[in-house]
C-alpha cells in the first residue's frame, strides 16, 4: 500500500492527493510501479485522480522488459457500479486495465483493453487477489488507495508493506485519512526504513 499524507495525517488536499508529495514522493512512487507486477486502486481514487497509463515513459517500460516483468504492470481497479470515467487517458492511452465488480452491465469499448472478474455482492478481496495471483500471475501488488479501499484491504489482512510519504504540510479540515473504516483491532507495524529530504519523510512498515 502506498500513501502520502500531510502532519496531520490528511490523505487529499482539495480532494486529490498530488498537491500533498514533493517532486521525490512523485518519482519515488514511479520508481515503486516499475517494481511490481500490478497496481491497483479503487473507484473514487480513479474518479478523483483520473489515472492515465500506469508507466508513461517508454524507457521504464523497456527497463522492466529487460528486468523480466511485463511491459506495462496490469492496472487493477475495484469498482462496485462500473462508475468510472471512461474518457480518462487511462482508457485511451494503452496498457492492460482489470476491473473487479459486481455490476451486471458492460463497460464500454475503450482503446486500452479491460478485463472485467464479477463478484457477487460485494468484491472479495482475498478472493481478488487469489485470481490475481493464480490467473493474472501477478507476485507482488501495489495499491494506491484510496483511503477507503485500504480499509477493507487491511481488515482482511492482505497489506504486507506500507510505503507512506509524511509531508511537512498541515491543512485541517475533514479531508480523509490514510484509512477510512473500522478495523477489528489495532494493526501493529515495525519500521523498515526511513528517509528524509527537505523535510519531507519516506517510510516503509511492515505487518509485524
Amino acid at each position: 500500500m502506498n500513501f502520502a499524507a500531510t502532519v496531520d495525517g490528511r490523505a487529499t488536499i482539495g480532494g486529490v492527493s498530488g498537491p500533498i508529495g514533493s517532486d521525490t514522493d512523485t518519482a519515488l512512487l514511479a520508481g515503486l510501479r516499475t517494481r511490481f507486477d500490478a497496481v491497483m486502486i479503487g473507484a473514487g481514487t480513479m474518479r478523483a485522480e483520473r489515472y492515465g497509463r500506469v508507466i508513461p515513459r517508454q524507457e521504464k517500460r523497456k527497463q522492466r522488459e529487460r528486468e523480466g516483468l511485463p511491459h506495462d504492470p496490469l492496472m487493477v481497479l475495484v469498482s462496485g457500479r462500473l462508475d468510472l470515467p471512461w474518457d480518462a487517458p487511462l482508457f485511451t492511452d494503452g496498457g492492460r486495465v482489470l476491473i473487479f465488480t459486481v455490476a451486471e452491465t458492460e463497460p464500454p469499448e475503450t482503446s486500452t483493453s479491460v478485463q472485467v472478474v464479477r463478484h457477487e455482492g460485494a468484491v472479495d478481496f482475498s478472493e481478488a487477489l487469489r485470481y490475481l495471483r493464480h490467473e493474472q500471475d501477478v507476485r507482488a501488488l501495489l495499491s494506491e488507495g484510496g483511503p477507503r479501499l485500504h480499509a477493507q484491504m487491511q481488515a482482511a489482512g492482505l497489506v504486507d508493506d506500507l510505503f507512506l510519504t509524511i509531508a511537512p504540510k498541515l491543512t485541517g479540515g475533514g479531508a480523509p485519512r490514510i484509512i477510512e473504516g473500522e478495523l477489528a483491532r489495532i494493526e501493529p507495524l515495525e519500521l523498515g526504513w526511513l528517509l528524509e529530504e527537505g523535510g519531507e519523510l519516506f517510510a516503509r512498515y511492515r505487518r509485524a
